[in-house]
This record gives C-alpha cells, structure tokens and sequence, in this order.
C-alpha cells in the first residue's frame, strides 16, 4: 500500500494570486495616509511576510526620513488596522487560483495526499479567502501568522502543522514561491517545490528548490515520484 503523503502550499502567489487585491487595500491605506500608491508589479516585491512588513516596506521605500516618525505615532499600526480591515472585506474580489491548481487539489484528494496551508498571512483571512474561492475544504489545516508563536522562515511554522496533521516529515513536500518558503523548507530539511515569477525580488536562481514550476499543470508527475519513493 502506498504511503501517505503530505502536501504544505504557501499561500499568496503560490496557490492564489491574491495581488490584485493586496494592492486595492494598499492603495486604498496610501491614499488615505497621503503616500504614493503601488501597481500590482510592485505589490508582488512587497508580500510574503504578511500585512505589517507589506505596510512598512511599503512606506520605508517612499519616506525614509518619516519613518521612525510613524512608527513613533502609532501611525503605521493605524495604518495595517486600515489595511487588514479594507482588505478582509475585499478579500476575493479579484483573487482567482494559479492555473492549474484546482484540478491538482482534486487529483491529491483523489490520491490520498494531505494537503495544509503555512501562510504569513493572517489566519483567519486565509480560511476566509480558501472559503470564498471554494476549496476551502481540500485542506486539514490551515496556519498563519498569528496561529504560533512564530512563523516562516521558521521552521517550526511547518513542522508544526506537519505534526498537527499527523504527517510524516520524510513523506512531505513544500510548494512556495519566494525565497521565504525556501528557507523555511530548508531549515526543516524538506523538499522545496518552486513556483516561479512568485510575490519575490529574488531571481529563481537566487532562491534554492527541488523542482522548478511554471504552475500546476502537470506537476502530478513530480509528485508521484515522491510517493513511489
């Protein structure tokens, strides 16, 4: 009998493309706080360690001079307050899956794969957003930022929900898209699978991985390796 095999994905840019949205509630907290609004392309640098880095890398690259400033006024904290807020209301507006990824999801559950989420993104807006795209329910566990005392490049932020899901670390892929995911799968000793052009400034090779994809069409091939092993 084969043996079950875990699946971790990251989140944003990896199974979802959550941009569009991201930079709705960005431009929409810039605006109201007089700052220079961002295009999607620049939102994709900016995402991965969730709302409060997006916030104030976002604002250290416009006003470095004022940033000690906000941080001293509590502003930057009014500031992710109005970013959270804005985008949980507008959380899949726009936001659609990595082609690809839906028929993958169908053909792990066919195949007794256990699938989990590690994301930086808050918890709760990540079952929120799973929900509201329906595939919600194609995963045992779901952890963000706020679900541990710590989170990615942690390794613990993974290994936790590994062992939440009863997994087998040896039996255990990682599918991220930034070097982020890279590292949090490296410090766990777990293969890293890599999608490219990710919410990431590093180049592919800038970022160690396993397997290189472009998006899920066809990646049941690597997979099945890994479970014939």
């Amino acid at each position: 009998m084969t043996q079950k095999l875990t699946i971790i994905f990251d989140l944003d840019g990896t199974l979802v493309n959550t941009a569009p949205d991201l930079m709705s509630a960005h431009n929409h907290v810039m605006k109201k706080y007089g700052y220079e609004t961002k295009s999607t392309e620049d939102i994709r640098k900016l995402v991965g360690k969730g709302a409060k880095s997006l916030i104030g890398r976002s604002v250290w690259g416009q006003a470095r001079k004022e940033f000690s400033k906000i941080d001293d006024d509590g502003i930057k904290k009014e500031m992710v307050t109005e970013f959270i807020n804005f985008y949980a209301k507008n959380i899949a507006n726009e936001s659609k899956l990595i082609n690809g990824a839906l028929n993958f999801l169908k053909w792990c559950k066919e195949n007794n794969i256990s699938m989990g989420i590690c994301t930086n993104k808050q918890d709760y807006l990540a079952v929120d957003l799973l929900k509201k795209i329906n595939v919600y329910h194609y995963f045992e566990y779901i952890a963000g930022s706020n679900t541990f005392d710590y989170c990615k490049p942690d390794p613990r932020h993974l290994t936790n929900i590994i062992e939440i899901m009863q997994g087998d670390l040896r039996k255990t892929l990682m599918i991220g898209d930034s070097e982020t995911d890279s590292n949090t799968a490296k410090a766990a000793n777990i293969p890293f699978i890599l999608l490219e052009d990710g919410y990431t400034e590093k180049k592919v090779n800038e970022i160690p991985h396993d397997h290189l994809i472009k998006d899920f069409v066809g990646i049941e091939k690597i997979i099945s390796s890994y479970i014939h092993d």
